[in-house]
């Protein structure tokens, strides 16, 4: 019965696979096309918010590749149409934001969690290593040395 339900989906699927995606898009030089490509590799989609945008499906994100197509097609360089997506969506739209105050968190958060993590780790091993150090006081010698006596 799962197998029978399995291919009956993917029997399913297979007509959604073959319908293709979009039209070939047309650019006046290969430049414009790689730019093209590396900008929407590049440009983060804010729907999904960890896709690109030629990974996502979003509406957003299928308006945003047509804006970059119409800039590139207008012949607007890379620097001017990051400018544009940074001014109109900030700049959580760029995978690699600039080192800047307002992003020093996203840049040094890492390395501080790693930082607070080790200190942890630290003060956890030495706590338990003095715990360990201290041996017995004389009244819990005393104690032990009570109970061992008993013993038949």
């Amino acid at each position: 019965m799962r197998r029978l339900f399995a291919c009956l989906l993917i029997l399913a699927a297979m007509p959604v696979a073959a319908i293709p995606v979009g039209t070939p898009l047309e650019f006046a030089n290969p430049a414009q096309e790689e730019q093209y490509q590396t900008l929407i590799r590049e440009l983060r989609c804010t729907v999904c918010q960890n896709q690109s945008l030629v990974d996502s499906n979003a509406g957003l994100a299928r308006d945003l590749r047509r804006n970059i197509y119409q800039m590139t097609r207008a012949g607007q360089d890379r620097e001017q149409i990051t400018e544009f997506m940074v001014s109109r969506y900030g700049d959580f739209v760029l995978y690699r934001p600039p080192l800047q105050p307002n992003t020093y968190l996203l840049w040094f958060g890492p390395f501080l969690f790693l930082l607070v993590g080790v200190l942890v780790l630290v003060a956890v091993i030495g706590r338990q290593r003095r715990a360990h150090d201290r041996g017995l006081s004389a009244e819990e010698r005393a104690r032990l040395a009570e109970l061992t006596r008993q013993r038949p």
